[in-house]
């Protein structure tokens, strides 16, 4: 079931964060730490993390609420899982960076909670349907 799962996230979480990243963030990102951003992205750090964010959904959110049988249970626990590994990075960088912008941390946070919680939840109907 979590290989199933897995694979119903991975394309879910794409189309939902390139979107953000695409039409909203990269603005966004630019203006408030260009500063720090490479010219080029380091794909294979990218995907690691995708896989690793993914894998993570699955296995302590999507997997349990499946079993409960609890869309409420996947978006709840999908939206904290979110805000806690998008904290972990941000609160991180706050702490130890200088000039890290708070507004980033905050808008980062916010978006963490909700992709998760979308991609658990969607992930959740779409594999009650099939």
């Amino acid at each position: 079931m979590s290989v199933k799962l897995f694979f119903i996230a991975l394309p879910i979480f794409f189309v939902i964060d390139i979107a953000w990243l695409v039409l909203v963030a990269k603005k966004f990102y630019q203006s408030q730490i260009g500063f720090l951003m490479k010219p080029d992205i380091n794909w294979f750090a990218a995907i690691i993390f995708y896989l690793l964010f993914i894998a993570g959904l699955v296995i302590f959110v999507i997997s349990p609420a499946v079993e409960k049988h609890s869309w409420v249970h996947s978006i709840i626990f999908g939206a904290l899982f979110g805000l806690i590994t998008y904290a972990t990075y941000d609160l991180t960088n706050l702490a130890t960076m200088r000039d890290w912008p708070f507004l980033v941390t905050v808008v980062d946070l916010i978006w963490g909670t909700v992709l998760a919680g979308s991609i658990s939840g969607i992930t959740y109907f779409i594999a009650g349907k099939i």
